[in-house]
C-alpha cells in the first residue's frame, strides 16, 4: 500500500476526527503534540542515550558568506536514533500532523498548498529563508 497524499490524509482526518472539533481544542492539541515531539527527542538523549548533543556557538559573523555559513553549520547531534526512539518520535510527529491537518480543515486551508507554497519560497529565497 502506498502512502497517502497530503490531500488524502487531510480528507481522512476530516472524516475520523470526533473529539476536539473546536479550533481552540485543535490548536492546543497541536501545541501539545509539538511539545511531545520535543520531549521524546529529549528522552532519546537523557534516558536512552542513543543520541547526544554537543552544542556550541555556530561561529557565524555578519560578514560571512552564506555558502561558508552553510558549510560550517552543525546540528550539534551525535549518534543515530535507536529503533524504539525513532518509532516513538515518528508516532508523535504523526499525531502532530493529524492536528495540523485538522486545523487546516477548520480554516479551509489545503495542506498541499501550504507545502507547495513553502517549497516555492525555499526555492526562491534559498539561503535567505532563515526564519
Amino acid at each position: 500500500m502506498s502512502a497517502p497524499t497530503l490531500h488524502e490524509f487531510q480528507t481522512q482526518v476530516s472524516e475520523v476526527l470526533l473529539r476536539h472539533r473546536s479550533l481552540l481544542d485543535i490548536m492546543t492539541k497541536f501545541s501539545q503534540t509539538g511539545a511531545s515531539i520535543n520531549r521524546s527527542a529529549a528522552k532519546a538523549i537523557t534516558e536512552c542515550g542513543c543520541i547526544e548533543l554537543n552544542a556550541r556557538n555556530q561561529g557565524f559573523s555578519e560578514d560571512m558568506a552564506f555558502d561558508q555559513a552553510a558549510k560550517q553549520s552543525k546540528s550539534h547531534l551525535n549518534g543515530t536514533l535507536c529503533e524504539t526512539c525513532r518509532d516513538h518520535i515518528r508516532s508523535e510527529m504523526g499525531r502532530n500532523l493529524f492536528y495540523l491537518s485538522a486545523m487546516c480543515n477548520l480554516l479551509g486551508i489545503n495542506l498541499d498548498d501550504v507545502v507547495r507554497k513553502e517549497s516555492e519560497k525555499c526555492s526562491t529565497l534559498g539561503f535567505f529563508n532563515l526564519t
